[in-house]
């Protein structure tokens, strides 16, 4: 094989896992410091939820994120509201810290499936719910529907949700001209292969149907959106879904795909909504004042 051939296959993976990574992540040192403080009053293990909030909301990272850095804006957001809010750690790779999620999606929902086990054990509560961003919002839907997670949670709630696999605005086309690009990309780093349209993994999460019976899904998209693409591809169908697009709550929301879980408060006061239905309030572009 010519050398400039065997150069390219460390340099397309790395190319793509570069483009993927505007997905919710700090910078390594402003990872490093959000890790090494408290989460801000979250993950209070001596937390009961309320009578108006019954169910432990448990907030799911995306990729390249970890349990602080993806929720220093929502888990205060909702924790000033009266929920019990916790978040793990899932999919790290050995000798990788502070970015996660890039383990195999399927073992992420074994993590999961554990850790609600432990919220549910520690707050007293029949169920939870589940909120998640990019990858984090759709990794859990493995859990509802091949771990017996759909006995356990109430409501998923999935921000700019890697739902169907993506195309990242194209560029996966480009893998099949990048010789073994797609074998090292599924060696180093999994959750970021198995994320590509077409997918072994999607293609087995999505068969027979987007969701569970008796789960309530909402999905959260920004039009916007560079990661997750095309973005209406983050949708789902069945029953119990409301899909929203944040531009027909508040058309001057220019929020993309990091954003829209890291600051949005437009989105925050939907997930709210979500989250509550009996209580939910109109969503507008002065949510953000909220």
């Amino acid at each position: 094989m010519l050398p400039w051939k065997r150069a390219l296959r460390p340099l397309a993976a790395l190319l793509l896992t570069a483009v993927v990574a505007v997905v919710p992540a700090a910078t390594t040192a402003q990872a490093a410091d959000a890790a090494a403080t408290s989460s801000s009053g979250w993950n209070d293990y001596s937390c009961k939820p309320s009578a108006a909030h019954p169910r432990p909301v448990v907030l799911v990272h995306g990729t390249f994120a970890n349990s602080v850095d993806n929720w220093l804006g929502l888990a205060p957001y909702l924790e000033n509201r009266g929920y019990c809010v916790f978040s793990l750690d899932y999919g790290q790779l050995p000798g990788v810290p502070f970015f996660h999620a890039l383990g195999p999606i399927d073992k992420s929902a074994e993590q999961l499936s554990a850790y609600v086990d432990e919220v549910l054990a520690a707050t007293g509560a029949a169920e939870a719910d589940l909120v998640g961003h990019s990858q984090g919002g759709m990794m859990p839907r493995y859990y509802l529907k091949f771990l017996g997670g759909a006995a356990k949670v109430n409501a998923l709630v999935g921000i700019a949700p890697n739902n169907h696999g993506t195309t990242l605005a194209g560029l996966t086309n480009l893998l099949p001209y990048f010789p073994g690009a797609e074998d090292l990309l599924s060696t180093a780093t999994p959750a970021l292969a198995q994320q590509v349209v077409g997918s072994d993994f999607m293609t087995k999460l999505n068969a027979g149907g987007d969701t569970v019976p008796g789960v309530r899904y909402t999905v959260i998209a920004t039009k916007y959106d560079e990661v997750v693409t095309p973005y209406r591809s983050q949708f789902l169908n069945g029953p119990g879904v409301t899909n929203v697009l944040i531009q027909d709550l508040c058309a001057v929301d220019i929020s993309e795909h990091a954003f829209l879980g890291l600051t949005d408060r437009i989105a925050f006061h939907e997930v709210a909504n979500a989250l509550d239905p009996a209580r939910a309030t109109p969503t507008t572009c002065a949510s953000v004042l909220g």
